[in-house]
């Protein structure tokens, strides 16, 4: 058993090589700082065929070169690159604002994907405790950086729909069509998952349930007895949101330290899977790529990624009213989607692959993030900007929120799983899909809806 491979960066060389691990403990340590986010999107990877890379005669280049293609060819998504670049040029080119919105969304599902494995490829280094945090701060990057850059313009709805937009997405979309789809492919099989794990995720969904529904039925009584509602809505909400922040990291201590065996079924699946699939990069037990590249290959698609949202967040009114519906549906439905294809795609092939805990690791892991990370930090962040967001998140969509948290809950409450349970599911995605899209209001009376009593 040899030492980990040396950083392939021709900047490396410098580098302290990390020797002390074999190649064992180093792959025991790395999974158990793998999220259930990292185990999904690994099934779009695909490994590099180095063979023409190592007749280069420079060395340097040759690394250089293989960093390279490990960034943008180890994925099954590297087609749609093109888009990145097609989408700058269509904003400094003036195509339209739907062209320009388009091709943000496409570029933002491969980069999407490629921030995932970078995080895990720095879990390699920093062990599980920093990747698991890692890995939890960065799996919902693209719906956190499209929330803020509209904070920023004080886009409202934008921000409060494309949230709750990313919690049914993954509650009713990702965890409906992978049930439904692994039902349907093991129809003669018993399909079942750990409860414990998925327990916990639902008590905390509707610990951010109720933090949603305070600050609504808040108002409608302070309205309906005639006292001032605005003030103290956003004390409520602001209060709520320290409430679900503090919540969430009881959460991370008690799944990274505490109760780690209770989400050790996720690992014990993707180590199974290796042994079963040779010919995907799960069965690497070595980082690809050098610590100090995947920090600034990190960094640098992090830059791509808030330029593309800045795209989004700047033409997704004149898009909308383009094609003719409303903020609120593209904002609920098109942009959870795409910000979160890669982990969806990932999640519903061990759905058929019947390994369940990876799949709700997925649906309800991104779901509680998003509820008990991204939602109560936006209003912290905004409290900061002196912009007023609070957690009134109105009642169509709070109502949406509210069936979606209480379906699923009731879906996972027996620990099997069959298609039929996938197709309740989904069908309510698509109810409250169609609802949105009839939804025709304009772009100002939305913003006056989320901003006004």
């Amino acid at each position: 058993m040899g030492s980990i491979t040396e950083p392939i960066s021709c900047l490396e060389k410098g580098e302290l090589k990390v020797s002390a691990l074999t190649n064992k403990e180093m792959y025991h340590q790395h999974h158990h700082g793998r999220s259930a986010h990292n185990m999904s999107v690994t099934s779009l990877r695909k490994k590099s065929d180095l063979a023409l890379l190592s007749k280069v005669r420079w060395g340097c280049l040759g690394a250089v070169l293989a960093n390279l293609q490990e960034v943008f060819l180890g994925t099954k998504l590297a087609v749609l690159f093109p888009a990145i670049p097609v989408a700058i040029v269509a904003q400094y080119r003036h195509f339209g604002s739907a062209w320009v919105f388009a091709l943000s969304l496409l570029g933002l599902i491969p980069l999407a994907e490629r921030v995932s494995f970078l995080t895990e490829q720095i879990a390699y280094y920093t062990g599980p405790t920093v990747g698991g945090l890692l890995n939890a701060t960065c799996g919902n990057a693209t719906e956190l950086i499209i929330a803020l850059l509209a904070l920023r313009l004080e886009k409202i709805t934008v921000v409060k729909c494309s949230l709750v937009g990313s919690v049914l997405s993954n509650l009713l979309l990702v965890l409906g069509s992978s049930l439904f789809c692994g039902g349907l492919f093991n129809l003669h099989k018993e399909q079942t998952f750990e409860r414990k794990q998925a327990d916990v995720n639902s008590g905390l969904l509707i610990l951010g349930l109720l933090c949603l529904m305070l600050p609504l039925a808040f108002r409608y009584y302070a309205v309906a007895s005639g006292i001032e509602a605005l003030k103290p809505t956003l004390l409520l909400s602001r209060i709520c949101s320290i409430v679900m922040l503090l919540a969430y990291v009881a959460f991370l201590f008690f799944q990274l330290k505490t109760h780690r065996q209770i989400f050790e079924a996720q690992e014990k699946d993707v180590e199974d899977d290796d042994d079963d699939e040779d010919d995907t990069v799960n069965s690497e037990d070595e980082a690809v790529i050098g610590f100090p590249s995947a920090m600034v290959w990190l960094l640098g698609m992090t830059a791509v990624i808030a330029l593309l949202s800045e795209y989004v967040v700047g033409t997704i009114e004149e898009a909308s009213q383009y094609w003719g519906i409303s903020v609120s549906f593209n904002s609920i439905i098109l942009l959870p989607i795409v910000g979160n294809a890669a982990e969806h795609a990932g999640a519903i092939i061990f759905a058929f692959k019947n390994k369940l805990d990876i799949t709700l690791g997925v649906s309800l892991g991104s779901a509680t993030q998003v509820s008990m990370f991204v939602i109560p930090l936006t209003v912290v962040v905004a409290w900061i900007m002196g912009i007023r967001m609070d957690l009134d998140f109105k009642l169509l969509e709070t109502t949406s929120l509210f069936v979606g948290v209480l379906v699923t809950v009731f879906t996972l409450q027996d620990g099997t799983s069959h298609y039929m349970k996938g197709l309740v599911l989904l069908l309510c995605y698509v109810a409250i899909g169609a609802c949105f899209f009839v939804l025709k209001i304009s772009p100002d009376q939305e913003n006056f809806l989320h901003l006004g009593v």
